[in-house]
């Protein structure tokens, strides 16, 4: 912007200079075109005096310069005439020709140098110099810099207003949208989601904070069922146990044989009723984290053998065949083996429980990467489960025959959590020939010479 003003300005003083020699020549009394009037105030011709052009120069030239300064240079660079008087009988450097810079007294200025003939008056002047200070085109530049840049910095003020605005309302509506649904939430309206959308962090609070909304819902749904279930299950082995307990006491059982099957029948429902505690008790310690794991490396072949031999007389008794396949490469497994023992007791439980009568449980162990893997296969039979919800609380596939058979349906879904809790997984699918196969896998034990030591697992 100074440039800017500094080349117009020595334009202007270039421009400038053509006037006031013209003027100044007027004064002299010169008349080189026959066209133009000579000057009222000039004497004849010999007759005009310094003094007389001096007051002629002073009055009617120097109040038209506009703060220029208006100097007369003799051919030997002596000033002869100076509108502010400080530089008479000085001498001074000046170009001439185009606009240059020079300096004053100290002072930089611009100047523009006009040559003229001499001895044409008084002074005997050659030159004719227009001098501006610099400071009149800095403080110029100065002034419409600071008016252009307060003209930038209203509208720049403005614009930051409106963008501030629109930010603003873009950030409090989608949180003040997503506050209202969270109080929803929190006083039981478990449906209520938001509609915020994008790519943006608000967007991905809107989708998180409705993914949270869908577990909320989901684990609400989850907990009344579950409620729903327990209480369906207690109803049916209480009834029992009132009934019979309320025949004993009255005495309307007439014989010894209704008494003891009534007795028979209180203790069975008895030990169901606390089989079921125990279940959900430990359901609750694995998905709290609060139960504890001693992790030690286990014979999986062996675990097997014991656990067939344990199922073996129910097997027998519904003409069931049981076979083993277990290589002697198998390495011992990273397990609890009272935990171990309690998903596998699970797993051969419920496919002697469910197989058809007359056909065969398989149970194969095998490497599978660097874990070990454990197959439990039977028959699905005529009540083919859902594999994708066998784990689920309480899900039965024939829920008439799971009451008489002693199983509520909680075994499974503790399996899986334990099975997780040891780093392990457990899920169940179909063969190509229908059978049910559920899958156990487990990490191997790394050190398989040393002793195994114990170690703390909290379930997570």
């Amino acid at each position: 912007m100074r440039d800017l003003e500094f080349q117009s300005a020595q334009a202007q003083l270039g421009r400038g200079v053509i006037t006031v020699t013209a003027q100044v020549r007027h004064e002299e009394c010169f008349n080189p075109l026959p066209r133009i009037a000579r000057p009222a105030t000039c004497p004849r011709p010999g007759l005009d005096t310094p003094s007389d052009f001096l007051d002629r120069l002073n009055g009617l030239i120097v109040p038209t310069l506009s703060g220029n300064r208006l100097l007369l240079l003799r051919a030997d660079h002596v000033v002869v005439y100076d509108s502010q008087d400080s530089l008479l009988g000085h001498e001074i450097s000046i170009a001439a020709g185009a606009p240059n810079r020079s300096s004053f007294e100290g002072r930089p200025y611009f100047v523009a140098t006009q040559q003229i003939p001499p001895g044409q008056d008084p002074l005997h002047a050659s030159y004719v110099v227009l001098a501006q200070p610099q400071t009149f085109a800095a403080s110029a530049a100065a002034g419409e810099l600071a008016s252009r840049l307060l003209e930038a910095g209203g509208a720049a003020l403005v614009v930051a207003m409106l963008l501030a605005l629109l930010i603003s309302q873009s950030l409090t509506t989608p949180l003040t949208q997503l506050a209202s649904a969270a109080e929803d939430i929190a006083a039981g309206n478990y449906s209520r989601r938001v509609s915020i959308k994008g790519h943006d962090e608000i967007g991905m609070l809107g989708s998180a904070f409705n993914r949270m909304g869908d577990a909320v819902e989901r684990a609400r749904k989850v907990q009344r069922d579950f409620l729903a279930n327990v209480s369906h299950e207690l109803k049916t082995p209480l009834t029992s146990l009132i009934g019979f307990s309320q025949a004993l006491v009255d005495g309307s059982l007439l014989n010894e044989m209704e008494r003891t099957r009534a007795a028979t029948i209180v203790h069975e429902e008895s030990e169901r009723v606390l089989r079921m505690a125990q279940e959900l008790l430990d359901l609750a310690r694995v998905e709290a984290g609060s139960i504890s794991l001693h992790i030690t490396a286990v014979d999986l072949g062996g675990q097997l053998e014991q656990e067939l031999e344990m199922v073996r007389p129910r097997a027998v008794a519904r003409r069931l065949s049981l076979k083993l396949n277990v290589p002697d490469d198998i390495p011992p497994v990273a397990a609890d083996p009272e935990r171990l023992h309690q998903i596998l007791d699970n797993l051969l439980d419920n496919a002697v429980k469910y197989a058809p009568e007359g056909s065969t449980v398989n149970a194969v162990a095998r490497l599978s990467g660097g874990a070990v893997e454990t197959v439990v296969s039977n028959p699905a039979g005529p009540h083919r489960p859902d594999p994708d919800r066998m784990f689920d609380r309480f899900y039965r596939a024939d829920p008439s025959r799971s009451a008489a058979a002693g199983g509520v349906g909680l075994g499974l879904s503790i399996s899986r959590e334990l099975a997780a809790a040891m780093k392990g997984r457990l899920w169940a699918d179909f063969d190509d020939s229908g059978n049910l196969r559920v899958h156990l896998t487990l990490p191997a034990a790394r050190d398989t010479k040393a002793q195994p030591e114990s170690a703390e697992a909290a379930v997570a």
